[in-house]
């Protein structure tokens, strides 16, 4: 049964190492820290246990909009979001120097530490964020034990595991991380300035790439406070001497593979250190069990280049801590009848398959270079191109047909 208080705390007096909750949350990166706000606000007691009091800045979520919006919105995180991030409202999309069309709608570029700072910032109570390590899980069909690195220990009905792709819990469980894809993709951020000082002459723009033997999907540039971060994305080995060049001379290697950018960005420096990811597309497997779920990066990876993760973990916040925790802790046990309707549920499964969809996808349109996807690839860009001039000629007037045809 959930009780009235929102925060952590002793099993009795004489005991202050043992910490009892509704919910543990391990892992306190974005998935974790908003799990937690939204399960704290709502009057559950919260543990949120992560090694970090203060999460360091990585590569990870750097942008939101459309459908991530809505989704932030409903969980109540909105204003918070425009308070740490820069807006923009429009897009300029081009590739081999031309534009493609204008991408329109309200978006927000952000450093991800700031983003999780944000979430933390919304539980009610701090104290409800535990900084230690979990070393050990005791899970079973009524009360979770947890083992920390301090000595202390946390008993929970429910335990999320929120650990992005770290693994070590999950295999002391006997949940194993099946690959789908390995090295799948590679990213690389930094953020870039004009030589001169001066703002670009866009908002945000994204080239796509030239050709298939670069692997390159595309480079989105977006602002954040500290200018204008560059996301590339790639379909390309890892260990290709192009990604040691990226590190070393970014400016002079991205011209090269986009050498269409060069109009739009002028002399340009980059002012902080690149960073680059290489990811695997994944998915668990033995991950039913009492009184253990898993949400975000710990149950599937995504392809940065589809833009689905966010969404991904988005739904999960919401359909879990909106819907399934509540009504979970409202009667007693917590066995594999009630978790496996969390992975049984619509939205999440859609989610999780779209996300998968996407990142095939992606990766054939900008890879394969065989008849078909030629022809898919060209059609691609000619259908969007042909959509915004018809759009200029006469605004509004594409809006109104998918409006009517979704009517």
């Amino acid at each position: 049964m959930t009780a009235d208080r929102t925060v952590t705390e002793p099993n009795a007096a004489a005991d202050t190492s043992s910490i009892a909750a509704d919910i543990a949350i391990v892992g306190g990166g974005l998935a974790g820290s908003l799990a937690a706000a939204v399960l704290a606000r709502a009057g559950h007691r919260v543990a949120l246990i992560e090694k970090r009091a203060v999460h360091p800045d990585e590569f990870r979520v750097e942008k939101i909009g459309g459908h991530q919006l809505e989704l932030l919105r409903k969980l109540g995180f909105f204003n918070a979001l425009e308070n740490v991030a820069c807006r923009y409202d429009q897009v300029l999309n081009i590739r081999e120097g031309k534009v493609v069309d204008v991408s329109v709608g309200q978006a927000y570029g952000f450093s991800y530490a700031d983003l999780v700072a944000m979430a933390r910032s919304q539980i009610p109570d701090p104290s409800s964020l535990i900084v230690d390590e979990v070393t050990a899980i005791s899970s079973s069909d009524d009360v979770q034990h947890l083992e920390l690195a301090s000595g202390r220990r946390v008993t929970a009905r429910l335990v999320v595991l929120a650990t992005g792709m770290a693994t070590a819990l999950g295999y002391k469980l006997g949940i194993k991380r099946r690959i789908l894809a390995e090295r799948h993709s590679v990213s690389f951020g930094f953020t870039i300035v004009r030589q001169d000082g001066r703002p670009f002459d866009f908002a945000a723009l994204t080239c796509y790439g030239e050709r298939t033997a670069d692997g390159i999907d595309y480079l989105s540039l977006f602002p954040v406070r500290a200018g204008m971060r560059a996301n590339l994305f790639m379909f390309r080995d890892p260990t290709d001497p192009i990604m040691r060049e990226l590190r070393r001379e970014p400016e002079a290697t991205v011209l090269r593979l986009l050498p269409g950018l060069r109009t739009y960005l002028g002399d340009f420096r980059v002012i902080d250190k690149v960073q680059n990811w290489v990811m695997d597309l994944t998915v668990v497997e033995g991950h039913v069990q009492p009184g253990i779920v898993l949400i975000g990066d710990a149950f599937q990876t995504n392809c940065p280049a589809a833009g689905t993760g966010v969404a991904r973990l988005l739904v999960d916040v919401d359909r879990l801590c909106t819907e399934y925790a509540p009504r979970w802790l409202t009667t007693p046990g917590m066995g594999q009848d009630k978790i496996s309707q969390f992975y049984s549920d619509r939205d999440k499964i859609a989610a999780d398959q779209q996300s998968l969809k996407m990142a095939r996808f992606r990766q054939a349109l900008t890879s394969r270079d065989d008849i078909g996807w030629d022809v898919r690839r060209r059609l691609h860009f000619l259908r969007r191109s042909l959509t915004h001039r018809v759009d200029q000629m006469h605004p509004g007037w594409i809006g109104r047909v998918r409006g009517a045809l979704r009517a």
